[in-house]
């Protein structure tokens, strides 16, 4: 083989390294530009999903203030209409107090007529209040404490409140000492933050371990806690548990 070929020779295998190292560098450079590719477009999602993420953690911030500000809301008109149905069902109490004391008013002036009126009004009831209290206690000996003003109307119904008694509950007339303390006068202009008693009686055993509290406001109280759902219900419907 002579100069001639072998540079020919040469020059094809320079040639065709030359082309393998073309085609390899081709080869390295779409494949970086490939790995290039991918990474960058996993690079946008990774901070697409962070800024979506974002969005949303915001978007729920936003969505749970909103809600607690709606309850906070909600809880204060709720507030609001209990307390102005409190104030209602309080100002019926309030009036219905305020009947009581027609029911125990009377007059120093004209006390004999009423002592004489047997089955008038208040004595009336007052004779009952007694009786009611003697059948709770059944005790041979009481106590008895009532308004200085009522004084007069309970010494003139003690004799048919000890018959009475000693029927219905097949005893003894039993003795009833009207204490010398006396419940609260009346509510009024001059005592409006002071003790109060719009009537009725106090019965207790001798020895003070058993009482008997037989008030028109605490006969009021009792009522009206036992039928306040059904001044609700009627005042403001139904209402839910």
């Amino acid at each position: 083989m002579n100069d001639a070929d072998v540079s020919k020779q040469i020059q094809q295998m320079v040639r065709f390294i030359r082309q393998e190292a073309e085609e390899k560098a081709n080869e390295i450079s779409v494949s970086a530009e490939e790995e290039f590719n991918i990474e960058k477009l996993q690079l946008v999602e990774a901070e697409k999903k962070k800024i979506r993420q974002e969005y949303e953690r915001k978007e729920k911030q936003v969505d749970v203030r909103k809600k607690i500000e709606y309850s906070m809301q909600l809880n204060a008109s709720r507030i609001k209409v209990l307390q102005a149905q409190d104030d209602l069902v309080n100002t019926m109490k309030e009036a219905a107090a305020k009947e009581l004391l027609n029911v125990s008013h009377h007059e120093h002036g004209i006390i004999d007529s009423i002592l004489h009126h047997h089955h008038g009004g208040y004595k009336k009831l007052l004779h009952d209040l007694i009786v009611q209290s003697l059948l709770r206690l059944k005790e041979p000996c009481v106590l008895l404490r009532c308004r200085k003003h009522d004084v007069h109307l309970v010494e003139h119904v003690l004799e048919g409140v000890k018959e009475e008694y000693a029927e219905k509950a097949n005893v003894h007339q039993p003795e009833i000492i009207v204490d010398e303390i006396h419940l609260p006068p009346a509510p009024s202009h001059h005592n409006m933050h002071g003790p109060s008693c719009s009537g009725g009686v106090v019965l207790a055993s001798r020895d003070g371990k058993i009482v008997c509290e037989n008030t028109l406001d605490a006969r009021l109280e009792v009522v009206f806690r036992k039928k306040l759902p059904e001044i609700r219900k009627c005042l403001f419907g139904q209402v839910a548990a």
